[in-house]
């Protein structure tokens, strides 16, 4: 791996001038014009957009203006785009404003309309040998990994790795095989425990992230609502019977880092780049459905060559800008607010085991690049105030009147 820092580009949603020449768009517009000059796009390339789409009341996806605005200088390089994402996302995508009207160009479920065309790629984690990878991905040429920076219930945030290490595979292997590697370390005594424990704890979790089924006597954690408050290991008095591994966390992460690598492999290098929107930066990933209160302030888009660069500049800006403490939602009740403590604010949040870092360290670790880099802001609020704005024009043509 090279020492050299990666360049990550950054456009601030706060302007030097109210004139469209120092707007957010075009910042925008500016950052995806340097990078695609910087990725190889030939002639007919099919070229991935691979976004979330949203669920159900979730209105705080990227917005289609920008999805469209980067398929047509995709277009202008020649390239044949599609939005891709998971089956169900794309037949209700309609909902939130995405159509290939509104986008410019084919949205695509990314398995199939199935969930079935997929290839699998051998992983050998945890007993877990392998993993269906999306067929869509696998016949595109160039990927552009286009991100919404949010938190994450499982691992504190989502990114542009979530966005490929979730949104890349068939439903099955994304719930049951990466989700299900946190379940294999044993965290429940079937010897020591007893039903009339098992309903105590389920009855005491103040998230609801604890189950118990006493006609298979199986308890389970659910670790996307877990904080690691430990009222079940207060509940449990030392014995032992239920335990709380740091292990099943960061599992995970780890997963997701080894299942973003295997996307990966399928593009070269010079055939990718990320695009990560930091705004609507909420508690939970836009699988949850539904509107949510912002808890860290709108700060921009970053976008680079380098997912690990990307994807540090991102937590990094986040962690600068920190909490909006009164958007906190009332039913995350062990918030670790302590200004003494060097806590990344979805760490705060989420809880001490779930680290937003970690996944990005793995990925830094497996090379898919390096967490140092230059961010070089475009079109700066100081930058823009000493230019001369064009002529104001409120409404352009063509015109009604």
């Amino acid at each position: 791996m090279s020492s050299d820092k990666a360049k990550v580009y950054f456009g601030s949603v706060q302007h030097g001038k109210a004139s469209r020449f120092a707007s957010f768009a075009a910042k925008f517009d500016k950052i995806v014009e340097l990078l695609l000059e910087q990725i190889t796009i030939e002639k007919k390339d099919k070229v991935a957009i691979k976004m979330h789409l949203g669920f159900n009341d979730g209105y705080q996806t990227i917005p289609v203006f920008f999805v469209r605005r980067l398929v047509e200088a995709v277009k202008k390089k020649g390239g044949y785009p599609f939005v891709t994402d998971n089956p169900t996302a794309v037949y209700n995508a309609v909902s939130r404003g995405y159509t290939q009207e509104t986008c410019g160009c084919p949205i695509i479920p990314i398995a199939g309309v199935k969930d079935g065309y997929t290839t699998p790629v051998e992983v050998n984690y945890r007993g877990i040998d392998t993993l269906d990878l999306a067929g869509a991905l696998k016949d595109a040429d160039v990927l552009i990994d286009l991100s919404h920076a949010k938190g994450h219930g499982s691992c504190g945030y989502g990114g542009a790795i979530k966005n490929l290490a979730l949104g890349a595979y068939s439903g099955p292997t994304r719930w049951r095989k990466i989700h299900g590697a946190s379940h294999v370390d044993e965290y429940w005594d079937k010897e020591k425990g007893s039903p009339e424990l098992a309903k105590k704890l389920v009855e005491v979790c103040p998230y609801g992230a604890l189950s118990y089924n006493e006609e298979k006597n199986e308890f389970r954690r659910n670790y996307h609502d877990c904080r690691q408050c430990r009222t079940c290991l207060e509940m449990d008095h030392g014995a032992g019977v239920i335990k709380l591994p740091r292990e099943s966390y960061s599992a995970f992460n780890e997963m997701m880092a080894i299942a973003t690598n295997e996307v990966l492999k399928t593009f070269k290098p010079e055939k990718v780049m990320y695009l990560n929107f930091l705004m609507w930066i909420t508690t939970y990933c836009d699988c949850l459905g539904c509107g949510q209160p912002s808890i860290v302030n709108d700060i921009g888009v970053v976008g680079s060559k380098d997912i690990v660069a990307v994807e540090t500049a991102t937590l990094d800006l986040i962690k600068k800008e920190g909490l909006i403490e009164k958007n906190i939602p009332p039913y995350n009740k062990h918030v670790n607010l302590n200004p003494d403590e060097d806590l990344h604010p979805f760490t705060r949040v989420h809880g001490p085991y779930k680290d937003p870092y970690e996944t990005v360290v793995f990925a830094e670790k497996m090379g898919m690049g390096t967490s140092k880099y230059e961010l070089i802001e475009i079109l700066s609020a100081e930058e823009t105030m000493k230019m001369e704005p064009p002529k104001r024009e409120f409404e352009g043509e063509p015109t009604f009147f």
